[in-house]
């Protein structure tokens, strides 16, 4: 077991110095950022003196070729996880790439199978996971308080909140727009408590209203004569062992709620809603609805890093793995291209 790690950082944007940099910080002497990079490379420049980081390049050839790291964590927008990805393994380095894995179900293989053959871990900053309702839920299922999980809902919707910043309503460096960002989060969480089934065939439907026209803005102001995602998508997940999961993500949606981000699990022997938890069963002549009390109050992003950390130093594999993240990709775009199509998708 190692007794530390160091790191580089690709991309210098909000989620590097929100939730990546500050969190391997908190890990103490068990991390090192050695370098940052970024195709502004004055924006890694400006990171680098404000986080301490000895060493800032321009690409991401120049730090793996210029300083000798453990780990990367690839920050960048979707359209460059792949390459990113690929070049930090094949260097010898263990990746935690930002959700989603990738633009296709092709970008997400060629990841999946530079990790195989360097031996490194690849996982994916679906922080979600590391919650403290998820984890106590995933307790409850594997000791088969809910029995066979058939069906379930995933949702991630907000009234007005197209961010008014990054690239988030680019689809030529996004792939998409709800559905891929805030939508894949809760389609992982979902997947993960479900035991990440085998998916056999999509159908989904995307609509482009609200995002192409002035209006109220909760995230800021957004950029709407040069929008190009869909602001709402919905869809149908078929998998192999007969289960069925419905996902409805939207930047923008005529809604009551400021946003919505929630998973909704139903087996033969219980349900469950995970945000808030509460857990809904029959028992001894009785319906009863069970609410843990005082779960951890906990960072899930700062867990996220730390558990990736802790992957990296002895070993053992990470919460999530590069074989999902391939899965999800091929959800995501199925569900894209079963829009496109107007019909179901095998998969």
């Amino acid at each position: 077991m190692a007794d530390k790690i160091r790191v580089g950082i690709v991309g210098a944007g909000g989620i590097a110095q929100q939730v990546h940099i500050p969190n391997y910080k908190k890990c103490g002497e068990q991390v090192e950022i050695v370098a940052i990079c970024d195709v502004a490379v004055d924006r890694a420049e400006d990171a680098a003196k404000r986080w301490g980081i000895p060493h800032f390049f321009k690409t991401v050839d120049e730090m793996l070729e210029k300083v000798e790291l453990d780990a990367v964590s690839v920050c960048t927008p979707n359209k460059f996880h792949k390459d990113a990805t690929v070049k930090a393994l094949e260097a010898g380095c263990h990746v935690l790439c930002e959700k989603p894995p990738a633009m296709t179900v092709e970008e997400a293989q060629a990841m999946a199978d530079a990790a195989k053959k360097s031996g490194k871990h690849l996982s994916y900053g679906f922080h979600y996971r590391h919650t403290s309702e998820v984890d106590c839920l995933k307790r409850f299922i594997d000791a088969g308080e809910l029995g066979e999980i058939y069906a379930g809902t995933a949702i991630a919707v907000r009234r007005r909140g197209i961010p008014g910043w990054g690239v988030f309503t680019n689809k030529e460096l996004q792939g998409g727009g709800p559905l891929i960002d805030i939508g894949c989060h809760m389609l992982d969480t979902a997947l993960y408590l479900m035991g990440y089934p085998e998916p056999t065939m999509v159908w989904g439907a995307t609509y482009q209203k609200l995002g192409t026209r002035k209006g109220v803005g909760l995230l800021g102001d957004w950029d709407w004569e040069h929008f190009t995602v869909e602001d709402m998508a919905r869809g149908m997940i078929q998998f192999a062992n007969g289960a069925t999961l419905v996902i409805e993500s939207a930047f923008a949606a005529n809604v009551k709620e400021r946003d919505v981000m929630n998973v909704k699990l139903m087996g033969d022997l219980g349900g469950a809603n995970v945000f808030p938890l509460e857990l809904y069963q029959e028992k001894h002549g009785a319906l009863i609805d069970v609410t843990p009390a005082y779960l951890p109050e906990v960072s899930p992003y700062e867990r996220e890093i730390r558990r990736w950390v802790d992957a990296c130093l002895t070993g053992e594999p990470p919460l999530s793995t590069a074989e999902q993240g391939v899965k999800l990709q091929r959800i995501l775009n199925g569900l894209y291209e079963s829009a496109e199509r107007g019909e179901p998708v095998k998969l």
